[in-house]
């Protein structure tokens, strides 16, 4: 009975306790607070049950824990669930941030009732992407995320310490002031990657149409559509491809089309950023492999090249950003930029190698940028500055937080013991044959993680320490808790990590498949 319906279950238990949320007393925090952590405690749960019930091996079926229900016969849509090798990873990380970002959040008491329902909600949309096997409902779920982001960035997120300095109120809040994007405001971030995601939205959502006329199948059943590619000329083909991949390379986000996501990252509270980074912008990489890839895997192979060049930009330019940033969530929302281009080159390469370590790779950065993320929190609500130079020899006061950090940094570095680094190490060795142009500029990106990272760590921990800051604390409990949590999750699967790569295998060798087989054919009908 549980395996029937679990996808329902992790899917809309955070949902039904924003339900619940609503009609809660606002001012009994204690409840809103429990409901909360109990929703997305059973989302969890469920998740790291899906992970170890997930089967693999010879015979099985690519997808499983399937769900269906008519929704609209005449339109060919039905809610339809199901999860592969590639998803399972995703929606533990969906669920393992959300559970995090509760007790991160545990502080807030401004419309902490509200707080906390769009921030079910947005878990929720981001699971309903990942178990969707209806392109309708991915795309319902995908945009549903954007909503909750506006408003939680809107509302409960923070200035940037220019934008609070600056004196000349008309000329900080004109329209032309949007481009100086130091001194940014929360309205305006929200604004922007509000604008930024619906248009990459609607660019996705004509690939969809056109893929859903083109072939004459009156449905929007991703298993039905598969293997209809060559119904296509090879011009309209490529034109839905280019459609597809740069619709939703907007939230991976993927250079040129990144400059929404440092600044939101900048405004959201520290569980809105755990989840953005973690699991938001992890719709572009996936949807791109759930549509993109796997309708038109004879296009994929004849533009994988221009996901090699735009990668490289994001490693290199993301990094070099982030090592010049001051203000400390700047300096992680480039640093995600920056390691999204790993996901691309993985994804470019296309082999079993490289694709699982980017698979591998999406859950292992949702747990170690959650992890900096919740940190940069904490000691901006402690300080009320995320300013680097202003601070320093924090170590002193917080050091729990100084050592969950050094774990963070080792594993966004990707040292032996955390899942980064298997994930990594995956990534180059997979691309190297087929890029290594690619690999090594990607491997010189890590070393940038290295100084920037530890330049942000020398800036907050060590140094002397400001009388200013005699006051701040260490984590307490509702602190410390996501933050093992995070901790044993990276150290446990970079120990152990078969599970996981049993598990991707699984979902990512039919891809693969369904790539090469068709390249394959092509070619022995061209050489006819």
């Amino acid at each position: 009975m549980l395996d029937q319906h679990l996808l329902s279950i992790i899917l809309f238990a955070p949902f039904v306790g924003a339900v619940i949320l609503i009609f809660v007393n606002g001012e009994r925090l204690t409840v809103v607070r429990s409901i909360a952590a109990v929703s997305s405690g059973v989302s969890f749960a469920a998740s790291l049950y899906l992970l170890y019930a997930f089967r693999f091996g010879i015979g099985t079926p690519q997808f499983q824990f399937l769900e269906q229900y008519e929704w609209s016969t005449a339109l060919g849509i039905s809610f339809f669930l199901g999860v592969d090798g590639i998803s399972v990873p995703l929606v533990l990380a969906s669920s393992v941030l959300l559970f995090a970002g509760v007790f991160i959040s545990w502080h807030i008491e401004d419309r902490a009732r509200e707080f906390y329902i769009f921030l079910l909600i947005l878990a929720s949309a981001t699971i309903g992407v990942y178990v969707s096997l209806d392109l309708f409902f991915l795309y319902f779920f995908y945009e549903m995320s954007v909503l909750p982001m506006y408003l939680l960035l809107g509302v409960w997120g923070s200035h940037t310490k220019g934008y609070l300095e600056m004196k000349d109120t008309t000329k900080r809040d004109s329209v032309g002031f949007i481009f100086n994007f130091a001194s940014n405001s929360k309205e305006y971030a929200a604004m922007k990657l509000t604008l930024f995601l619906s248009a990459g939205a609607v660019v996705a959502l004509l690939g969809i149409l056109l893929t859903y006329v083109g072939t004459g199948l009156h449905t929007f059943n991703l298993i039905e559509l598969q293997g209809h590619e060559s119904q296509f000329t090879p011009w309209m083909r490529s034109a839905i491809w280019i459609l597809l991949f740069f619709g939703f390379a907007s939230i991976a986000p993927l250079w040129p089309m990144h400059s929404w996501s440092p600044v939101g990252h900048a405004a959201a509270p520290a569980a809105v950023s755990m989840l953005h980074a973690g699991v938001l912008m992890k719709l572009g990489h996936f949807s791109i492999l759930r549509v993109a890839y796997w309708l038109f895997p004879q296009t994929t192979k004849e533009w994988a090249f221009l996901i090699a060049i735009l990668c490289v930009f994001s490693i290199i330019y993301g990094g070099l950003v982030a090592f010049f940033q001051r203000d400390t969530k700047y300096v992680i929302g480039y640093s995600s930029s920056s390691h999204m281009g790993y996901i691309f080159l993985g994804m470019a390469a296309m082999n079993m190698i490289s694709l699982g370590g980017a698979v591998l790779y999406m859950f292992a950065h949702a747990l170690a940028t959650g992890m900096l993320f919740a940190m940069a929190g904490f000691v901006y609500d402690q300080t009320h500055t995320r300013d680097i130079p202003s601070l320093g020899g924090l170590g002193r006061k917080m050091p729990f937080i100084m050592g969950a950090f050094v774990v963070a940094l080792i594993a966004s570095v990707g040292l032996p013991g955390t899942v980064n680094f298997i994930g990594e190490l995956m990534i180059l060795a997979g691309s190297w044959e087929r890029y290594p142009v690619q690999t090594v500029i990607a491997v010189v990106g890590i070393a940038i993680t290295l100084a920037y990272l530890m330049r942000m760590f020398m800036g907050l921990f060590l140094g002397e320490m400001d009388p200013k800051w005699a006051h701040v604390r260490d984590a307490k409990w509702s602190d410390r808790l996501p933050l093992l949590i995070m901790i044993a999750g990276s150290l446990y699967f970079g120990l152990f990590p078969g599970q996981f790569i049993h598990v991707i295998s699984a979902g990512v060798q039919p891809l693969l498949e369904q790539i090469h087989q068709t390249g394959a054919v092509a070619s022995a009908g061209g050489g006819g």
